[in-house]
C-alpha cells in the first residue's frame, strides 16, 4: 500500500464550526489514504476532534510555530521550515494567512498550500479592512489555489484580493442529506419539550456577536402568536442573549441547551429555522435546515438567496433590523400549510445542489491536482 499523503490544516481555532466540519468530513472521506495533522492556534479549542471518525490517522500538533503574532521574517521561517515536513498543506481563513504568507516568503520546497476563506467575524462584518486585503494579495499568490463556498466571496476574492480566475474554485458546502429527513430524537435537546400550541423556531450559532442573536429575540417579541425560540450553541454572548430575552418578556420561551452535535437529530423539532447574522456566506445551519424540510427566515446575508427555494426568496427579509425580521417570520409562524410548502421545496433543492457526495469529490480533485496525483483520495 502506498505511504498515506501527509496533510497538514492550519486553524486559528478547532472549535465544530462550519469550515471545521467541513474539514473533518473530508478527512473522514479521505480515510486511510491521508494521515493529517492539525494546528490550532488556541489551544484549548479542539472540540471539532470528536467528530472525527474512529481510525482517521491524526494528530494535535504541540510544538507547531504561532500562526499569529507581529509579521517577522523570524516567524515566516519557522512556519516554512515546520510545513515541509507535509505533502500539502491546507489553511483556513484569516487566522491563518500567515502560514500562506511563509509559503510567499520561503517558496523554496515549499509543499502545495491551498487556501480556504469561509467569511468574516465580527471585526469585518461591516466591511472589509484594507490593511487586510492588501495583505491577503501578496500572501494568497503564493497559493496553489483559494477556495471559497459562495458567490459573494468569490467576487470578492477576484474583484478586491485580485486573485486569477484560474486559481479561484468556488465549491459549495455540502451535508449528508438524506440524514436529515429522519424523525427527530424527542431527547436530543436538553430542557425542550414540544408543545402543541407554540411554534418552535430554531437557530443554530455560535453565541458571538456576529451572530446578533439579540436582534432575533427582538424580532420574536413582536410576534403575535405564541412561539419558543431554541438556540443551538455556545460562546460569549449568552449572557447578552438572555438579558435580550428579559427585556422581551422572552426567557420562559427560550431554550438554550449549548452546543449539540448532529444536528439531524434534532433540526425537525423545530418549524422554521431563523438566521439574524450580521455577515454570513454559504451558512451550513441553512443547508440543515433545508435538508430537513424547514423554511428558512434570514437576513440578506451572503448568498441565502441563491441558496434558498424560489419559495422561500420572500421570507428573506430586505434589511439588517428586528422589524424586517419579523415581518419575514410572521407569515410562516402563522401558517403552517405554507411552512411545510416551503420547506417541501427547500428540501428538493438541498438534496439537489448541497449533498456533500459532490462536495467531497470536487475537493477531493483539487487536492490531488494540487499534489500532482489524479486520483490519490479514489
Amino acid at each position: 500500500m502506498a505511504r498515506p499523503i501527509r496533510i497538514l490544516h492550519l486553524h486559528s481555532s478547532f472549535n465544530l464550526g462550519g469550515k471545521e466540519a467541513r474539514a473533518v468530513r473530508l478527512m473522514n472521506a479521505f480515510g486511510d489514504t491521508a494521515r493529517h495533522v492539525i494546528v490550532s492556534s488556541v489551544p484549548d479549542q479542539l472540540g471539532a476532534r470528536a467528530a472525527i471518525a474512529k481510525g482517521i490517522r491524526y494528530e494535535i500538533a504541540q510544538d507547531a510555530p504561532a500562526l499569529t503574532g507581529r509579521p517577522s521574517v523570524a516567524r515566516y521561517e519557522a512556519l516554512a521550515r515546520f510545513m515541509r515536513g507535509f505533502d500539502l498543506v491546507l489553511t483556513y481563513n484569516w487566522g491563518a494567512i500567515d502560514g500562506v504568507m511563509a509559503r510567499r516568503v520561503f517558496a523554496k520546497g515549499a509543499p502545495p498550500l491551498i487556501h480556504h476563506e469561509d467569511g468574516f467575524n465580527a471585526d469585518e462584518a461591516g466591511g472589509l479592512k484594507v490593511e487586510r486585503n492588501m495583505y491577503r494579495r501578496v500572501a494568497l499568490a503564493a497559493a496553489n489555489a483559494l477556495v471559497v463556498p459562495s458567490f459573494v466571496l468569490e467576487d470578492i476574492a477576484l474583484r478586491t484580493w485580485k486573485q486569477p480566475r484560474a486559481r479561484v474554485y468556488r465549491i459549495a458546502n455540502g451535508i449528508a442529506t438524506d440524514a436529515y429527513a429522519a424523525k427527530p430524537d424527542p431527547r436530543a435537546i436538553p430542557g425542550f419539550v414540544r408543545n402543541a400550541q407554540e411554534v418552535v423556531i430554531g437557530a443554530l450559532a455560535g453565541l458571538r456577536e456576529v451572530k446578533d442573536l439579540p436582534m432575533l429575540l427582538r424580532a420574536c417579541g413582536g410576534l403575535p402568536q405564541r412561539v419558543r425560540l431554541v438556540i443551538v450553541g455556545e460562546g460569549p454572548e449568552r449572557e447578552a442573549i438572555a438579558q435580550a430575552a428579559a427585556r422581551m418578556a422572552l426567557t420562559d420561551r427560550l431554550v438554550m441547551p449549548g452546543f449539540l452535535d448532529r444536528p439531524y437529530r434534532f433540526l425537525r423539532s423545530f418549524d422554521i429555522v431563523a438566521l439574524s447574522s450580521r455577515s454570513e456566506q454559504q451558512p451550513i445551519s441553512v443547508i440543515e435546515a433545508m435538508a430537513a424540510g424547514l423554511p428558512v427566515a434570514s437576513t440578506p446575508v451572503g448568498d441565502l438567496k441563491q441558496m434558498v427555494a424560489a419559495e422561500n426568496l420572500p421570507f428573506i427579509a430586505e434589511g439588517m433590523d428586528e422589524v424586517r425580521l419579523r415581518d419575514a417570520l410572521r407569515p410562516l409562524v402563522a401558517d403552517a400549510d405554507l411552512r411545510a410548502r416551503v420547506g417541501a421545496a427547500n428540501q428538493a433543492k438541498a438534496r439537489a445542489e448541497f449533498d456533500e457526495d459532490v462536495m467531497i469529490v470536487r475537493y477531493k480533485a483539487l487536492y490531488a491536482n494540487a499534489l500532482g496525483q489524479p486520483g490519490v483520495f479514489g
